[in-house]
């Protein structure tokens, strides 16, 4: 069975929006001895339903911006990057039309820093930018011969479940090679702390637990498929893509 310490040494941390990293692994961080935490997107969708109440879009790009670097601090981490900085077109909700720009830059990026591991987020439906990640992670874990772990956020399609309710930190499907990591007082206080810098979140982040962080070895999917029967959670929220126009940018990606 594989090692979760595996992921302890210099870590190139693969999440979709600022607050990702320190909700999936905010304690784990904590542990690794180099810590590189890689932002796939701009974090301000073009909806203003997201962004008004801070003026403009550019500003709330810029609080969340803020908040993440107070994050990183806190969690110790080696470096923070930001695609988006470089590419403008990697904008939150649109990761998967731009996989190829956004690859080209993650390349770059694990080229120069050399990364022991990688961790990013599970393919479960919960958000298409996930989702993204999910497949920019396996791609690059291949190409490069890592080894990728993910972590799970939140979805709809656990078929126990009512699937009007959101599942949160558990994965879609088990695999055997789940992993709860036991998380000690200190390091729960400073991932809490973490998740207090991103106020422009307001309640949301309370809905995750900060003293659970499962992971496992990335487990085997077709991306050219939606990761399971029935809504994605952005489907249900009436989001403006579908899963299986997702789907088709990430086939397009691969190749398949």
């Amino acid at each position: 069975m594989r090692d979760w310490r595996e992921l302890t040494g210099r870590t190139l941390v693969l999440v979709a929006h600022a607050d990702d990293e320190s909700v999936g692994y905010g304690a784990l961080m904590q542990r690794m001895r180099e810590a590189v935490v890689v932002i796939a997107t701009g974090n301000a969708p073009r909806d203003p339903y997201f962004w008004q109440r801070f003026g403009s879009r550019e500003a709330y790009q810029s609080i969340r911006r803020e908040e993440a670097r107070a994050a990183m601090r806190l969690a110790g981490a080696k470096e923070l990057i930001m695609l988006a900085d470089e590419d403008e077109r990697l904008e939150d909700q649109r990761l998967f039309l731009n996989l190829a720009a956004a690859y080209e830059r993650l390349a770059r990026v694990a080229r120069r820093i050399k990364p022991e591991a990688i961790a990013t987020l599970a393919y479960e439906g919960g958000h298409p930018d996930h989702d993204s990640c999910s497949v920019l992670g396996w791609r690059l874990g291949i190409d490069l011969k890592l080894p990728v772990w993910e972590a799970p956020l939140y979805h709809r399609g656990n078929i126990k479940q009512d699937r009007k309710k959101i599942a949160v930190q558990h994965f879609l499907r088990e695999s055997g090679g789940e992993v709860r990591l036991e998380i000690d007082a200190a390091e729960l206080e400073r991932k809490r702390s973490m998740c207090a810098q991103y106020a422009s979140q307001g309640d949301f982040l309370r809905v995750f637990d900060a003293g659970r962080e499962t992971m496992r070895p990335q487990a085997s999917y077709n991306y050219g498929k939606p990761p399971h029967e029935g809504e994605t959670n952005y489907e249900a929220w009436q989001w403006w893509m579908s899963a299986r126009e997702v789907c088709e940018q990430f086939r397009g990606f691969l190749g398949v």
